[in-house]
């Protein structure tokens, strides 16, 4: 499937997107690091500035959040009327059986991308981004297996321990995103670039030739969700 080659063929990518975050770190800290490659990105037209979703700002009044503004995390979340919240309401579809293991393999994507983020809140405490992310990925992954148990697809995450997978290939995948990321600063914000990036692919490629409203919502939310971590 696509969505397990495309992370793990980012690895090599690695190096360049290190590049371009570490001269800025150098002269803001890293999270003007990935204010200031956002901006290059987007002034040079290969990059699509992303939506805020109402997942990561929240309804509420919290303080501060993952780009400085209040409210962005605090809030009502996943079933509080949040970007997730009310997609259960949608009607039901119909899933092929490659739409089922494509579901399935969302799940394994999400729990990656929340444990590599949960990784890197511990070794790098001062970054409050990678914290305030792994808790939308909570969130995320939620939606995912909601689908899962209504589609009634196995679901592979279950009973898995952080930085557990259940495919192979996932599994050397974050082995080596995680020692990769845990290098420096500058690579772990590589890892989670290269991982953003690669959810954007492969969920647009997911909504192709859907007809379930329920998991097409889900789907673009997700993809409007990691444009948002990507900036």
């Amino acid at each position: 499937m696509r969505r397990r080659t495309a992370i793990a063929g980012g690895v090599a990518g690695l190096v360049a997107a290190a590049a371009l975050v570490t001269p800025a770190i150098a002269a803001g800290g890293p999270v003007d690091a990935v204010q200031q490659a956002w901006r290059g990105q987007s002034q040079s037209g290969d990059f699509t500035p992303p939506c805020l979703d109402d997942d990561d700002r929240g309804q509420g009044s919290g303080r501060g959040g993952m780009m400085g503004g209040a409210g962005m995390m605090g809030g009502a979340g996943f079933r509080g009327g949040g970007m997730m919240g009310g997609f259960d309401a949608d009607e039901k579809g119909t899933l092929t059986s490659a739409q089922k293991a494509e579901l399935a393999g969302m799940a394994e994507e999400e729990k990656l991308a929340h444990d590599l983020y949960t990784a890197f809140a511990a070794k790098y405490p001062d970054q409050t981004v990678f914290g305030h992310i792994a808790a939308s990925e909570t969130q995320h992954l939620t939606a995912v297996r909601t689908l899962l148990d209504r589609y009634d697809v196995k679901d592979p995450t279950a009973g898995k321990a952080a930085g557990q997978f259940t495919d192979p290939n996932v599994q050397k995948t974050y082995d080596q995103l995680l020692a990769k990321g845990r290098t420096s600063l500058a690579n772990a914000y590589a890892v989670g670039v290269q991982v953003e990036k690669a959810d954007i692919a492969d969920l647009t490629d997911a909504v192709d030739g859907l007809t379930a409203p329920d998991v097409t919502r889900v789907y673009q939310h997700l993809t409007m969700a990691s444009q948002h971590h990507l900036a």
